[in-house]
C-alpha cells in the first residue's frame, strides 16, 4: 500500500492543517495572473490529493495552461518504479537504532494514536518506526482512501498533460528537499505534533470536502480559516512548510520576468493552495515587490 501511494506523500500544508468550516461556493478559482510591465505569468493553487469527482478542473486552470509555454511545479514527482528512491525515502522517514514514535509520546497520546490507527483498519506495528511527519502523511492518505476521496492531484494531472504536449517542466525545489522536510516535521516535538494532528483528523471527510470547496471557489477567506489559521498553532511547522518556502520561491518566480518583459515565454506555476493564502503568501510577497496580482 505504501508503494502504491508514496508519490502523493508530499502533500504540503493544506492537507495537514484543516478544520471544519461551512462554505459557500463562488464563481472564482484558485488561479492568478501576475504581471510586471507587459510580461506576465500564471500561478495556480493546487490540491495534491484530488478525487476523480473533482474533474474537470475549473476552466481558469485550463485557460492558464493553454496560454503558457511551460509549467513550474514544487518538485519533480518521483517515479514509482525507482527502487533506490523508495529505499532512500524509507531510510529518511523512519527512526534508527530501534527508536519508535511511541517512545516520544505520553501514555495517553500513545493510546489515542493506537486507537486511531486501529479505526483505520491498520496494525500500528506498520507505523511504529515512522517519524511523525511521514506518519501523519500516511494517516491522511489512508483517511482519503477510506472516504473515497483519494486520487492524483492537480500537480500530477498537469505534469502528465505537459509531458503529452511536450511542454517543458521546471521545479522550485528538489524531491530530496521535500523528502527531508517531511522527515524533519515534528522531530523534537512529537507529543504536540501527533496530538494536534489527531485532533484535526477527527472528521476527515468533512474537513477535506470543505478544503476542496474552498480551493475550487478560490475563496481566500475560507482558505485562511482552513489551511492557515490551524497551522499557526504550530509555529515551527508553519514556518518550515509555508513561510520559509514562500520566501525562497520568490527569487525563482522573479527570474521568470527576465529580459525586461522582452521574453515571450509564459509560465504556469502550480503550488499548494495554502502557499497562496494569507499575509505571508507568495502572492502577498509578490504584491509587496510591485507585481500586479489579479484573479482569473
Amino acid at each position: 500500500m505504501i508503494k502504491s501511494t508514496y508519490k502523493q506523500l508530499f502533500i504540503g500544508a493544506s492537507l495537514l492543517a484543516m478544520s471544519v468550516v461551512s462554505l459557500t461556493a463562488q464563481a472564482q478559482s484558485s488561479v492568478w495572473k501576475v504581471s510586471k510591465g507587459n510580461d506576465h505569468i500564471f500561478i495556480g493553487g493546487t490540491v495534491h490529493i484530488l478525487p476523480p469527482s473533482e474533474f474537470p478542473l475549473p476552466e481558469e486552470f485550463q485557460q492558464a495552461y493553454k496560454e503558457s509555454d511551460s509549467i513550474v511545479l514544487e518538485a519533480k514527482l518521483a517515479d514509482a518504479s525507482d527502487a533506490d528512491f523508495q529505499m532512500n525515502m524509507m531510510r529518511q522517514m523512519t527512526y534508527a537504532n530501534g527508536k519508535t514514535i511511541s517512545g516520544f509520546l505520553t501514555t495517553k497520546t500513545q493510546q489515542q494514536l493506537n486507537d486511531y490507527v486501529s479505526s483505520l483498519g491498520v496494525d500500528m506495528a506498520m507505523f511504529e518506526h515512522f517519524k511523525p511527519g511521514f506518519l501523519v502523511t500516511m494517516l491522511a492518505l489512508l483517511e482519503a482512501q477510506k472516504a473515497q476521496l483519494s486520487g492524483e492531484g492537480v500537480d500530477v494531472f498537469y505534469s502528465n498533460q505537459a509531458n503529452r504536449d511536450k511542454k517543458s517542466i521546471a521545479y522550485l525545489e528538489s524531491a530530496e528537499f521535500q523528502m527531508n522536510m517531511i522527515a524533519d516535521m515534528g522531530i523534537g516535538d512529537e507529543e504536540h505534533f501527533i496530538k494536534s494532528n489527531l485532533e484535526q483528523m477527527k472528521d476527515f471527510k468533512a474537513m477535506f470536502t470543505g478544503l476542496l470547496k474552498a480551493w475550487r471557489a478560490g475563496d481566500d477567506k475560507q482558505l485562511m480559516k482552513l489551511a492557515i489559521k490551524p497551522m499557526k498553532d504550530d509555529p515551527k511547522t508553519f514556518k518550515k512548510l509555508l513561510t520559509d518556502r514562500n520566501r525562497t520561491w520568490i527569487p525563482h518566480i522573479e527570474r521568470m520576468f527576465a529580459d525586461n518583459g522582452q521574453s515571450t515565454d509564459k509560465e504556469f506555476v502550480l503550488v499548494g493552495v495554502a502557499h497562496l493564502a494569507g499575509d505571508k503568501s507568495v502572492l502577498t510577497l509578490l504584491k509587496a515587490k510591485g507585481y500586479r496580482v489579479e484573479k482569473l
